[in-house]
């Protein structure tokens, strides 16, 4: 991996931990989820006018048809992610998440798109494995709890976890193939999304004004501080995977686990640090087998 790639990738994941965080704080639904797309559109809409009125004009039926996937995409992302949140810890959804997602595009963008993987950066996907799994809990999340509730809890999150990875594996593979073999913008296929996503959460929000308003009330600071910082995460990403396999971008951005061990663990008091700081240097070792494979 490039080394300007590596960089993009760490950026990205500190930046990609941080805005996670302010998800799970603002506890929010399919709501919070629309909010963040408008305040997305809004916030760099200076942005994707001067890159999308040469481009844009000149896109044909292929490249429209990966933008409306990927905003689909990352729409069933963006909620299940939400509820997740809602009802299990952070340090158990977002490591599952983060984990099983490049473990799965990793495996398609060998199998379909013919990428190779060398035996360091085999290792490096195991290292990343590994550390999610230690982040997550480690073996007690495979013991049973005396307590039903912390049982429920804990399962819940490992249920989110696995269909959330699913949806990232999705759109990091749509995502990907844009931006490598179509030649799309960064940019424009995450700012272009938005536009899909505002349409398809819009519903949620009008069926039911004077709670979307009260939520606004209380949300509002949480979603620009997402629609403000998320994009940057995943558009550096993007332009990781242009200079980069994909099968190796997908699993190095889980550096970010080692940013929400520390940030999260201690902003959220959810406990089993030691666990997961083990997980977090084992995530980075990984991520550096991957950088130098």
């Amino acid at each position: 991996m490039a080394l300007d790639a590596f960089a993009l990738i760490i950026l990205a994941g500190l930046i990609h931990a941080g805005w996670n965080i302010a998800a799970k704080k603002a506890g929010g639904d399919a709501r919070f989820a629309f909010f963040t797309a408008v305040l997305m559109m809004v916030v760099w809409a200076p942005l994707g006018w001067w890159l999308g009125r040469d481009a844009v004009p000149l896109w044909g039926a292929r490249e429209w048809a990966f933008i409306v996937a990927s905003g689909l995409l990352h729409v069933l992302y963006y909620v299940i992610l939400l509820r997740g949140y809602r009802r299990a810890d952070l340090t158990v959804v977002y490591p599952l998440a983060r984990g099983s997602g490049p473990l799965l595009s990793s495996f398609v963008a060998i199998t379909l798109l013919g990428e190779q993987l060398s035996w360091l950066g085999a290792l490096g996907i195991a290292g990343v494995v590994g550390g999610v799994f230690l982040i997550a809990g480690g073996p007690a999340l495979l013991r049973a709890t005396h307590d039903p509730a912390a049982r429920a809890r804990v399962h819940a999150g490992m249920g989110y976890g696995l269909l959330t990875g699913a949806f990232i594996a999705a759109y990091t593979v749509v995502d990907g193939y844009a931006v490598k073999v179509l030649l799309m913008s960064p940019i424009l296929v995450d700012y272009m999304g938005n536009f899909v996503r505002v349409a398809v959460l819009a519903p949620t929000v009008l069926r039911d004004l004077p709670t979307a308003r009260s939520l606004w009330v209380v949300q509002w600071r949480f979603a620009l501080l997402v629609a403000v910082v998320s994009p940057v995460a995943y558009v550096l990403v993007l332009f990781a995977m242009r200079e980069a396999p994909m099968s190796h971008v997908a699993p190095a951005r889980e550096v970010s686990m080692l940013f929400a061990a520390l940030l999260g663990g201690h902003l959220l008091n959810e406990g089993d640090r030691l666990a997961r700081l083990a997980g977090a240097v084992l995530i980075a070792a990984g991520v550096v087998a991957l950088a130098l494979g």
